[in-house]
């Protein structure tokens, strides 16, 4: 008794007794997917069909601190390899090794009450995941396992990162790559949107757009070559980029989305809903002119929330070589090349037990500047996912 009292003591000497009660807010999910796929070409025989069983565990602790602070933390699953920065699964067949968990977000969420903000503004500082960074409507731009690590100022969305009615205004600025080189501008990644979210005749809308501004493309490293190339002028060894593997030295894309959706019954919600990015970079080593636009079209049927419930969704994307930044466009439709593509997917979902969900999807692409040989790429993903 003695000890609690000391420590009591103690805390109330320095001021631990006014802290504020702190609402922890934990969430996770687990993922686990069989994926099958087939390429065929015109000519030659088809590839061999490749299949693999992956999974992705997501934990995080997001903190409600005060009516102005909050804050995330996250691990997940995932690997350090540059050209998967957009996916978190890992896959099974290692030996039974065990598998690696990274810190997926951290940031720190500034909403002051002050100065008659009153909480309307977030000021976030740190690693956060896409979809509570920007106004996102799908992935043709940044796929949905991506984390922006930098600094973002919101207008419009709750401390959670979801859309309010009304106005909504984001910018944000973000490192690529971070060289400590006086002589190596860092590239980075700047980020304006500006939506609206409000309802119509009973259905439900968000319109928007937004400018995506690269820098420094050229200076970007993806092969994680950590080759000596000179000094900073603290003496640190800083390592080179690699620009002959990544020749496009500009995207500077503007984007417009938007969805609508309704409800045909009480527990059966629809949407239709679209993307359309334009790479405006002129001048620009290595880009072809006539290949710069990518676009997305899709409709979905149902949300599975509850149990006993189902989900449809269908959609088509054309995305031509220099439209989008490769590396964070959604990897799945890959033929050889993440860009220079085009098809569909569909999907389904079913909400079996409480928490879990099952489904599938179904992709379906090809090149857009398709020759001989090219291949067709026949992918089904089988997906059990339990959050909490």
């Amino acid at each position: 008794m003695k000890k609690i009292a000391l420590l009591v003591g103690l805390a109330a000497a320095f001021g631990f007794n006014n802290a504020e009660a702190v609402d922890w807010n934990w969430k996770g999910d687990v993922r686990e997917r069989y994926e099958s796929q087939l390429t065929n070409t015109t000519t030659v025989t088809d590839t061999p069909g490749s299949s693999r069983a992956r999974t992705r565990v997501r934990l995080g602790v997001y903190p409600w601190i005060n009516e102005e602070l909050s804050a995330g933390v996250q691990i997940s699953t995932g690997n350090d390899t540059p050209a998967e920065t957009i996916s978190r699964n890992q896959n099974f067949g290692s030996l039974f090794q065990p598998k690696s968990i990274y810190l997926n977000e951290e940031f720190v969420d500034y909403h002051p009450m002050s100065y008659g903000l009153n909480g309307k503004v977030n000021l976030i500082v740190g690693k956060r995941e896409v979809a509570s960074t920007l106004v996102r409507i799908d992935n043709l731009v940044y796929d949905s396992d991506l984390t922006f690590e930098g600094a973002t100022l919101q207008y419009g969305k709750d401390s959670d990162g979801k859309d309010k009615d009304g106005l909504i205004a984001v910018a944000g600025y973000y490192t690529l790559n971070s060289w400590s080189s006086t002589t190596v501008t860092d590239p980075a990644l700047m980020i304006g949107q500006l939506a609206y979210k409000g309802e119509l005749n009973e259905m439900s809308y968000t319109v928007g757009g937004a400018y995506n501004m690269y820098r420094s493309v050229q200076n970007i490293s993806i092969t994680g070559d950590k080759a000596a190339i000179g000094t900073d002028t603290n003496g640190a060894y800083y390592s080179a980029p690699t620009p002959a593997a990544y020749p496009n030295s500009r995207y500077n894309i503007a984007e417009l989305f938007g969805k609508i959706g309704g409800q045909l019954t009480d527990t059966l919600p629809w949407k239709v809903y679209g993307q359309y990015a334009h790479n405006t970079a002129s001048n620009a080593k290595a880009i072809a002119y006539n290949r710069k636009n990518a676009w997305l079209a899709g409709v979905s049927l149902g949300e599975a929330k509850q149990v006993g419930e189902w989900a449809l969704d269908a959609k088509y994307d054309h995305i031509e070589r220099d439209a989008v930044f490769p590396l964070f466009t959604d990897s799945d439709r890959k033929v050889g090349t993440i860009v220079n593509v085009k098809g569909f997917e569909v999907a389904g979902t079913y909400h079996l037990v409480q928490n879990l969900t099952v489904g599938a999807r179904y992709f379906h692409y090809s090149n857009i500047d398709k020759v001989a040989g090219d291949p067709t790429l026949h992918q089904v993903q089988l997906d059990a996912l339990v959050k909490f």
